[in-house]
């Protein structure tokens, strides 16, 4: 076989999915004062869903939107495109942090990825959804007891409806790796979606419902005075009675928020389109996502014209939780998740890259949204969604509007909202507990999945770093 890295030759140092001819114009830049009933603060999918439903809700609300840069610009238009109806990134997650409320957890997941669905078809976004699911792979032998473990877990709560185990040669028949040893099919919890048309999309019906957006328009302070608030852009101000943070993997507005998440990189390649005969060797007639499910896991689909996405594995905390520009091109990932792809699907070799990217998201220490609201209620954050935010930032949305309409909901009424997770160390404490974290992860991935007694300490006290 040749090198796998000279198929990176004329991979682009560039976001496959915003390097697309339909992107959308950016809106001018706030000049001046806005007044508005709730200001809404990032233009991802946590702002755009708030936005979006805020008005949906009351349509005589007076929204403003701001963002930094473009709409979708940042993970939410730089990611894998796996849209899932678990609010707790996974049920496994889920089950061991709230186990009493892991059941309407589930539901409420279920509901919530339906929504999306209708919304979809609803607005019109044109951003490829296919409700395929996703095949949780195992490629080592002690990630098949784990697959039997949580499909057991899942049937003896009852929340085993579609899914399914698969035995080596089930799993290879779905699609064709030497590596697959089983695999478990969750058949309707997870969709692919071309995120970034999914937040253009989304641009434009809170547009046309009459949310004001303004774009290259960073807001760079906060600040409460009687019954609202004002925030800072470089060029104006605006003033609200409720403000919604969506800012996520960037400095929230709130410094008590800061603490609580984590920016990291995540990093990820796409090939050329297959063709027929390389679609033949691969299978993968149902198209479902897929994920093996290492500490270090990959993640990887199939696109609407038939391209991989091949993504994961190095996850990269810089000192000082810093965010720059540069750390979005990372070539010892790259040649890393090359050699890895042509390991996985061999039959593939010869097959080129066009595009390879990388970008920051946000992490907490319970690997899944939290919430809360700040100077009396008149300011609501949501954040922590630890890669999992396409589909579960809806969900955010309506808890963070509930929050600031001050309503009693069955989402305000869970744990998983009411609680918080636990904050991380100050540098360089951070750096060095992130560090030997992603050391032991790598070691348990290499000793056949045991956890040694940093990563033992952290599942007690209801904290780690999880890739």
């Amino acid at each position: 076989m040749r090198e796998p890295t000279t198929a990176l030759a004329d991979a682009q140092p560039a976001v496959y999915w915003l390097d697309d001819p339909a992107r959308p114009r950016a809106h001018a830049a706030l000049v001046g004062t806005e007044q508005c009933d709730l200001l809404v603060v990032g233009g991802g999918y946590s702002g755009l869903w708030t936005a979006l439903l805020a008005k949906e809700r009351d349509p005589g609300r007076d929204v403003v939107l701001v963002e930094g840069e473009e709409t979708g610009w940042a993970a939410s238009g730089r990611n894998g495109g796996f849209c899932a109806a678990s609010l707790t990134h996974g049920f496994a997650n889920g089950a061991a942090r709230w186990p009493g409320e892991i059941a309407a957890l589930e539901e409420l997941g279920a509901r919530n990825l339906d929504a999306i669905e209708e919304d979809v078809q609803r607005y019109a976004i044109d951003c490829d959804f296919e409700r395929t699911g996703e095949i949780a792979v195992a490629t080592e032998p002690h990630q098949v007891a784990e697959l039997d473990e949580s499909a057991a877990q899942a049937r003896a709560l009852g929340l085993d409806a579609g899914l399914e185990l698969l035995d080596r040669d089930a799993v290879r028949a779905q699609a064709d790796s030497p590596t697959f040893l089983a695999g478990l099919w969750d058949r309707t919890g997870v969709a692919m979606v071309n995120p970034a048309r999914l937040a253009w999309g989304l641009k434009a019906a809170c547009a046309e419902a009459g949310v004001r957006i303004y774009e290259h328009t960073p807001a760079t302070q906060l600040a409460v005075r009687g019954a609202g608030a004002a925030v800072r852009t470089p060029y104006g101000r605006v003033r609200a009675r409720h403000v919604a943070l969506g800012t996520n993997a960037f400095p929230s507005l709130l410094r008590r928020v800061r603490p609580y998440v984590v920016p990291v990189y995540d990093y990820a390649l796409m090939t050329e389109p297959l063709g027929a005969d390389q679609l033949a060797a691969v299978g993968w007639r149902n198209r479902q996502g897929l994920s093996d499910s290492a500490n270090h896991f990959h993640y990887f689909r199939l696109t609407a014209d038939n391209r991989i996405l091949w993504g994961g594995y190095d996850v990269v905390y810089h000192y000082g939780s810093r965010i720059a520009r540069e750390y979005d091109q990372r070539p010892e990932t790259f040649r890393t998740l090359a050699r890895h792809f042509f390991r996985c699907f061999p039959q593939l070799e010869g097959l080129r890259f066009t595009h390879r990217w990388g970008g920051v998201i946000d992490t907490c220490s319970r690997f899944s949204a939290f919430f809360g609201t700040a100077h009396g209620g008149r300011v609501g954050y949501a954040a922590g969604y630890t890669g999992l935010g396409v589909g579960a930032t809806r969900f955010g949305a309506e808890v963070m509007l509930d929050l600031l309409d001050g309503a009693r909901t069955e989402r305000t009424e869970l744990e998983m909202v009411r609680g918080r997770p636990l904050p991380f160390p100050p540098e360089p404490l951070r750096w060095a507990g992130i560090g030997l974290t992603q050391w032991s992860l790598a070691r348990a991935d290499a000793r056949g999945g045991r956890r040694n007694l940093w990563l033992r300490t952290l599942d007690r006290a209801g904290m780690g770093f999880d890739s």
